[in-house]
This record gives C-alpha cells, sequence and structure tokens, in this order.
C-alpha cells in the first residue's frame, strides 16, 4: 500500500527498553532499525519519587526523545495501534502501517485508573495525588508539605506494577520529612498492600517491617484500595487478610493512590498478548526473551510476560539478551542468551538512606555490588540513587553501554 514503510528491524516503544535495544543493535552494526514512538519527550520515571518527596525537581527527569534516539535509527514519530504477526505489520494512529522482518515489542505499561473508581476525578486535587504521573509528582510534595496533622494513606494495587517498591518508598519519604517537622505523631500513617508481607524477599522485607515501625506506620497486609469517594475523603478497602473480601471505608487528609496495571489496550486485545494471562502481557519465554507464538517477534520491559519484577534494571539486564538473540535468529540460529530475571529496587527508606533490593526469579538476594552490603541502609546508596543511576541511565544505559 502506498502509505506503507519497510524496516529490518521494527522497535515498538522509544522508552527505556527500546531505546536501550535500539541502541545496542545500532552498535552492533545493524543499520535498518526504526523505533515507533509518539512522544516528543523521554522521561527518567525512577526520579518521579524523588520529586513527590522533594528531594528532585521533575525538569531533571524529563529530555527531548530526539537527544536519546541512537544515531543511525529511523524515529517514527507515531503510535502503534496494532500488530498483525501473520502479516509482519505494526498498524499506526495515523493509519499508516510499517513492515518488518523482525519485531521488537516494547511499549510500557497501561496505567489502568479506570480500574479504581472515583480516583481520577479527583486526581492532583483534594489530598489526593499520584508519583506514577509526572503531572502529579509535584503535587504529591505540595500535599506532604502542607500537611500537619490527620491521616495519610499510601495504596498499592494487586498484580505486577512497576517499580513495585514505588508505594511504599514514598511514605518512608513522607514520615521522616514529618518527622523531621516535628508533626509526625499527629499523623496517623496508613500503608496498604495487596501483599502477605512488605516484600516479596524475605531478606529485605526483615528490613522494611522495621523501618515501618520506626516511623508508627500502621501496615494493612493483603489489604487493596479499590474504591475512592472524593467527596467524602474515604477509601473503599478490600481486606483479603483472613481469605474473604470484606470492605470497609478508611478516612483520609492525604491519599497517595497507585492504580492497577496491564499492557495497552492494544496488545492486550492482539494476536501478541498471553490468552492466559487477564493483563494481555506480551506472551515471551522469560528465559529468552522471545515470543513463544512467532519466532521473529521479541519482546522486553514492562510490557512483557515474564514474571520478573518490572524495573529499569531488569530491562538492563533484558536488553543484551533480546539483542543477542535476535541477532542470533537473524543469522538462522537459535537463540541462546538467557535472562535470569534479574531486577533491582532501591528502597529509599529516608531522606538519606536507601537500600538496594537484587533478586531474580529464585526470588533471593541476587548482590551485584562488591564488598558493600546492600541490604542495610546506607548513605552511599542514597548517593546512588539520586545521582549515580540517572548518569548511568542517560550516558550508558540509553547508549547500549551498560
Amino acid at each position: 500500500m502506498a502509505d506503507s514503510i519497510r524496516h529490518r528491524i521494527v522497535v515498538v516503544g522509544g522508552g527505556t527498553a527500546g531505546i536501550s535495544v535500539a541502541a545496542r543493535l545500532a552498535n552492533a552494526g545493524e543499520r535498518d532499525v526504526a523505533v515507533i514512538e509518539p512522544s516528543e519527550v523521554h522521561y527518567y520515571q525512577p526520579l518521579w519519587t524523588l520529586v513527590g518527596a522533594g528531594c528532585a525537581k521533575v525538569e531533571k527527569t524529563v529530555r527531548p526523545e530526539m537527544s536519546v534516539m541512537p544515531k543511525g535509527v529511523t524515529w517514527i514519530k507515531d503510535r502503534a495501534v496494532e500488530v498483525d504477526p501473520e502479516t509482519n505489520n505494526v498498524g499506526l494512529e495515523s493509519g499508516r502501517s510499517v513492515g518488518y522482518d523482525f519485531l521488537v515489542v516494547c511499549p510500557g505499561i497501561a496505567l489502568d485508573w479506570d480500574r479504581l473508581p472515583g480516583a481520577a476525578e479527583t486526581l492532583g486535587a483534594n489530598g489526593v495525588s499520584s508519583n506514577y504521573q509526572v503531572d502529579l509528582a509535584p503535587k504529591t510534595w505540595e500535599m506532604i508539605k502542607g500537611m500537619r496533622r490527620g491521616t495519610a494513606v499510601f495504596t498499592m494495587p494487586s498484580g505486577p506494577i512497576k517499580c513495585a517498591g514505588a508505594p511504599q518508598k514514598i511514605a518512608y519519604l513522607a514520615c521522616d520529612w514529618w518527622r523531621k517537622q516535628g508533626v509526625l505523631s499527629d499523623i496517623k500513617v496508613v500503608l496498604l498492600l495487596p501483599t502477605p508481607a512488605m516484600f516479596g524477599v524475605p531478606e529485605f522485607s526483615r528490613v522494611l517491617d522495621g523501618v515501618a515501625a520506626r516511623y508508627g506506620i500502621d501496615v494493612r497486609l493483603c489489604h487493596e484500595a479499590v474504591e475512592v469517594h472524593p467527596e467524602a475523603k474515604e477509601l473503599v478497602v478490600a481486606d483479603r487478610s483472613d481469605g474473604s473480601d470484606h470492605k470497609f471505608t478508611l478516612g483520609y487528609d492525604f491519599a497517595h493512590l497507585v492504580p492497577p496495571q496491564s499492557a495497552p489496550a492494544w496488545i492486550k486485545r492482539g494476536p501478541l498478548a498471553d490468552p492466559s494471562n487477564p493483563a494481555g502481557y506480551v506472551e515471551i519465554d522469560k528465559n529468552t526473551m522471545r515470543h513463544v507464538r512467532y519466532p521473529n517477534v521479541f519482546s522486553l520491559g514492562d510490557a512483557g510476560s515474564s514474571p520478573n519484577s518490572k524495573t529499569g534494571a531488569a530491562v538492563r539486564k533484558q536488553a543484551p539478551v533480546v539483542v543477542d538473540n535476535l541477532r542470533a535468529v537473524m543469522a538462522g540460529k537459535d537463540p541462546k542468551a538467557s535472562y535470569d530475571g534479574y531486577a533491582s529496587c532501591p528502597l529509599t527508606t529516608a531522606r538519606n538512606k536507601m537500600l538496594l533490593a537484587e533478586f531474580d526469579y529464585t526470588m533471593k538476594p541476587h548482590p551485584t555490588i562488591p564488598v558493600i552490603n546492600t541490604k542495610k541502609e546506607r548513605y552511599d546508596m542514597w548517593l546512588i540513587k539520586r545521582y549515580g543511576l540517572p548518569f548511568l541511565y542517560w550516558n550508558l544505559m540509553l547508549k547500549g553501554k551498560a
């Protein structure tokens, strides 16, 4: 068709995963790579937690997309809306289509605010905010800074989400601020977690138990906010701690909400999705990152079905595996590189302390920094979170060098 174009390798998504893969492909000498990405800007999302805590400026989290697009890679400034893996075509929002020989799918994750009724209409107002959106993170800080008494509630949804530690990191940062202002004793802090423990890895969970106790946080395990009543400043909470689904209301003066999340809608309803997973993630082999039904399709990052924690650190380990295996398949060979599920979660426990939770598919600690005990709260780890990781991201990871 006249408005159709074609590239040997097409990457859907110009976020962390897409740019990292495109850069590695370009560095390896691949000359016909295209990235489909509609946004003019690129965000370093891990810093949004610190923006919400008043520890970083939102301007430090954003750069022009053009500035991170690898040299020699074609930028298709459009939005993917469908994939036909039988004809090897990606449909675009503009009506055009892009043909491919090989496809890498990494469009990120969708924030499903509609699955938390009452939330969308009050975000950024009436004491409700969320660090999961760049426009709201500064509002989170305004609300935290202005709070002197009352009830503060921090929520986490069930199911996979990006940066699963973020819902509780902001709680600790807020508590540390309120403690320093001398008002923490006047604020009831409630942390609602849908999980049976603070963290999936016991070694880190025990540390976080102590952090929550230190701040006097009322931690409700197996609890999830399922509805918001903004006019009454109440959350409807599902208590599943005894195996039932008992619901009650919880009042708040400030609420930091995190929405349920899933694959983008066009992925969920398309042929690449895992039919056994209602969240609709791209169905891939968890080690090779190759699609289980379409051998010329790979996926990584938040949209993939691999059962790892959805973090930037996971992408950093997945990207070289995807590129190595993709190039092997392009050469007619079997994919040999294997991703072990590595992910890390920099857990900020105070405004100058952090512990680095590193783990893999075994859900056991997987430390990568020699000598330093990252299972303890440390000031040097905080410096890595605030300054080291952003430098690594912009200067090495997005250039395919780390």
